[in-house]
């Protein structure tokens, strides 16, 4: 289930985010404010940040900026939620490289369409929408895979490893990267670890002739192969 970090000073807002948020099936964090996000961020990174210009403090222009230029969360969506609607206003949030950029009032409907549309393009194994690669194919809302139609049985570690891996075909991920992505990055356990649950993955695909899908690229990891 995705979760968002929704950055707001003002309750019936926060709210709204957090009542219509849920019901789409998302896990929704909450901050009043810029220090508190922050504080959560700190914790664990979530999979997108809806984020309050006008906030006390720290304004949410400038939370975006510091996100921006930090290596750990340069690539976290963000969807900057505002009153201001002036096209000076949305060419520096749009400089400060959020991803979208919402003015209120604002559809429920709407934000979640935009929110959706983020994490398709940001982080598609967190849109909830089925991925295939070949002959597989993951549903992350029934969280069911199949290969060919048949079901195959994977442990939760290897369901998430998959569709990681999946969200991003022929892209190679060092021990360390999967870690941080899969794991999370506040989970301290051996890059080793990464080899056993790929090893378990494999074992699980290989019945039904889909275990050559996850190559070992050696001296730098693993990626998803689609087939030609």
């Amino acid at each position: 289930m995705p979760t968002i970090l929704a950055v707001e000073d003002e309750p019936a807002i926060l709210e709204l985010l957090r009542v219509n948020l849920a019901d789409a099936g998302y896990t929704v964090r909450e901050a009043a404010d810029a220090e508190t996000a922050q504080a959560l961020l700190r914790e664990s990174l979530p999979d997108l940040v809806l984020l309050d210009w006008m906030l006390p403090g720290l304004s949410g222009l400038a939370l975006a900026r510091q996100l921006r230029a930090d290596a750990r969360t340069r690539d976290l969506p963000i969807i900057m939620v505002t009153a201001r609607g002036d096209e000076a206003d949305k060419v520096a949030g749009l400089e400060a490289w959020v991803d979208d950029y919402v003015t209120k009032p604002f559809s429920p409907r709407e934000l979640r369409a935009r929110i959706k549309a983020v994490l398709r393009r940001r982080a598609p194994d967190a849109a909830q929408e089925p991925l295939e690669a070949g002959a597989l194919r993951l549903d992350p809302a029934t969280h069911r895979v199949t290969a060919a139609g048949a079901a195959v049985a994977l442990g939760p570690t290897e369901f998430r490893l998959l569709r990681f891996l999946m969200a991003r075909p022929e892209r190679v991920y060092s021990r360390a990267q999967l870690l941080d992505q899969v794991w999370g990055d506040q989970v301290y356990i051996e890059e080793r670890t990464v080899d056993v649950h790929i090893r378990r993955l494999r074992l699980a695909l290989e019945p039904h002739g889909q275990a050559g899908i996850i190559e070992t690229v050696r001296g730098a990891g693993y990626r998803l192969a689609v087939p030609r």
